[in-house]
């Protein structure tokens, strides 16, 4: 059997320049690599970087790729403290935090792309 390692989960957006943007400055993102041309990004977010592909306008799958609820969960300290800071700075939330009946809490953002992420915490 293969090793197996995550390298990347992909993020596609519009617009590139926007999106990376708005994960390294709003969201507070460190960029490990970033190719304008390539219209690629790497998020160092700890583990297997966060990464921003531009999707292909005019290709047909690329619309499916977009404004979606992609299943990217980012672990907090403090959900409610972070929730506050972002949406201080901008940020969309679907809804306020909620406390999850297996004890979790969860806060779930847009990008502007329209992309849903979710902050996650067990506080």
């Amino acid at each position: 059997m293969p090793s197996y390692e995550l390298y990347a989960v992909r993020i596609f957006v519009r617009d590139w320049k926007r999106a990376l943007d708005f994960y390294s400055q709003t969201l507070g993102m460190p960029v490990r690599m970033a190719n304008e041309d390539l219209g690629w990004a790497e998020l160092g977010i700890g583990g297997a970087p966060l990464a921003l592909e531009r999707a292909q306008p005019g290709a047909p799958e690329s619309h499916g790729l977009l404004g979606r609820f992609i299943g990217v969960s980012l672990r907090v300290d403090d959900v409610a403290a972070s929730y506050a800071e972002l949406r201080a700075r901008g940020v969309e939330f679907v809804g306020a935090p909620e406390k999850q009946p297996w004890g979790g809490t969860l806060a779930h953002f847009r990008d502007p792309d329209g992309n849903v992420l979710t902050l996650f915490g067990r506080s």
